[in-house]
């Protein structure tokens, strides 16, 4: 992977194996294989591109499958991943391809998708790097509606158009010192924010296209049109429409636009190709929904027409985007599935040969909810510690009420469905669930701390789960 594709990520040579298991371990517990095998494979396309050229496009990714059932941190280890190195990442489901039959949605929008993506991500850091310029373009063309430059009018006397900001009046009837001089109090003002409430008439791009809208989510590539000839066509990108904003949108609002245009979008597009197709991951879930092999009735007929769809796209095969064709040969797919029903052998013998590297994902124990509750920096109870002082609550969580939740959650795995640290969610959202309704008459008289405690959790969790009935419809 080149330099570029990094860009807003960290520096790949320091991102060895070891590191990047490293930094997965801040935000997912256990799963050591799982991140093993993803940390090389990541550091497999840095390698890549050190290689000499000729041999570079003979190295293909080693795409992976995790086996595992439901919220064992499938999903999450890929998409930290690809934030990881700022890669462009897109989450497909494999089921999506067949919900309306045999013809279901289209296997060649999961790369359309990807694309998109990694235009955005470009489009991001060029307009990060332009930011202050677009600020600047932007705070003048605001003061230029808010006080626009004074004309004379037949008779010689100077006049300034009406709705304009009042000022105290220039010395002099000289024209150009006197604007100038107006202007500079202006923008002190705008700077100071003393004018953020004032509201303002805009023309802005309208960035709504309904009709090219509903026909791109169909595929336009597809029926041969140029997405960019039709948006032409439609006034897309060139229709401006008259808004009334306030000062402080306004100025976001014009420092979005000035920084479109001073970046080249040709060369973004390029880019996000190029990086689309050297590093981007498609992550390809509910793979074992779809294992079906010949010889079999009913929807396994489907199930086996998006393998053999699929199978191109993981092989290597050219896709037509609005940007032009993509390559996938490079594309890292990783697959995921539960298998409960299925197994990976019951896909067909030529997609299994494109996932070489197969890793299983242990269920989660209870000391692993703990740990789930406890260690990571984006841990549920720091979310909800977070959420709450916004009211003026401060939540005191104690350690025997985090072990008391993962217990109550590891139980009700046990006896109900296994959905893994999901369960967790369910069980503190039954926990906090009086104390988030009544947090505002909480908090309103300054902050309070509110202890969350073994004996708190039991006294709202353990009523529903001795009620197996009730339990299968609240947790």
């Amino acid at each position: 992977m080149s330099q570029g594709s990094y860009s807003g990520g960290r520096d790949p040579r320091t991102l060895t194996p070891r590191a990047i298991v490293e930094e997965l371990d801040r935000y997912i517990i256990g799963q050591r294989e799982a991140k093993r095998a993803v940390a090389i494979a990541l550091r497999n396309r840095w390698r890549r591109q050190q290689v000499p050229e000729g041999l570079r496009d003979e190295i293909t990714p080693k795409n992976i499958i995790m086996i595992g059932p439901t919220g064992v941190g499938k999903t999450e280890i890929a998409r930290r991943l690809a934030r990881l190195v700022q890669a462009p990442f897109t989450k497909v489901e494999a089921s999506k391809f067949t919900e309306v039959g045999y013809v279901g949605r289209d296997v060649d929008s999961m790369v359309r998708d990807l694309v998109e993506v990694s235009v955005k991500l470009v489009k991001d850091e060029e307009q990060a790097k332009v930011r202050m310029r677009a600020r600047e373009a932007a705070e003048e063309r605001l003061l230029d509606v808010l006080l626009p430059p004074p004309v004379r009018n037949p008779g010689g006397v100077v006049v300034r158009p009406q709705g304009t900001i009042e000022l105290p009046p220039p010395e002099g009837d000289r024209l150009d010192p006197s604007h100038i001089s107006s202007r500079e109090k202006l923008r002190e003002l705008l700077r100071a924010g003393k004018l953020a409430d004032r509201e303002v008439e805009l023309d802005l791009v309208d960035q709504t296209h309904p009709v090219v809208e509903v026909f791109s989510n169909a595929g336009l590539e597809q029926m041969g049109f140029d997405v960019s000839q039709l948006q032409s066509l439609f006034g897309g990108g060139q229709r401006r429409k008259r808004r009334r904003v306030r000062v402080s949108e306004a100025l976001e609002l014009l420092a979005q636009e000035e920084a479109h245009k001073l970046i080249d979008m040709d060369k973004v597009q390029r880019e996000a190709v190029h990086r689309a197709e050297q590093s981007g991951i498609i992550f390809i879930d509910e793979i074992d929904k779809v294992a079906g092999r010949e010889g079999r009735t009913g929807p396994d007929v489907s199930r086996e027409g998006v393998q053999r769809d699929l199978l191109p796209i993981v092989e290597g095969s050219t896709v037509t985007t609005r940007y032009g064709p993509v390559r996938t040969d490079h594309i890292l797919f990783i697959a995921a599935g539960a298998f409960h029903v299925s197994k990976p052998s019951d896909l067909i013998p030529e997609l299994q040969g494109r996932f070489p590297i197969r890793v299983e994902l242990e269920p989660l124990s209870q000391q692993d909810l703990v740990r789930i509750l406890a260690e990571p920096e984006n841990s549920l109870t720091r979310q909800y510690q977070a959420l709450l002082s916004t009211e003026g609550v401060r939540l005191e969580w104690h350690e025997d009420a985090i072990a008391e939740v993962a217990r109550l959650a590891h139980l009700a795995n046990e006896r109900m469905e296994n959905i893994g640290a999901r369960r967790l969610q369910t069980i503190l959202e039954r926990v906090l669930d009086e104390l988030s309704f009544e947090a505002p008459e909480i908090g309103a008289g300054g902050e309070r701390v509110v202890p969350i405690t073994a004996e708190y959790v039991r006294q709202r969790v353990q009523g529903v789960l001795e009620n197996q009935d009730l339990a299968r419809y609240i947790l």
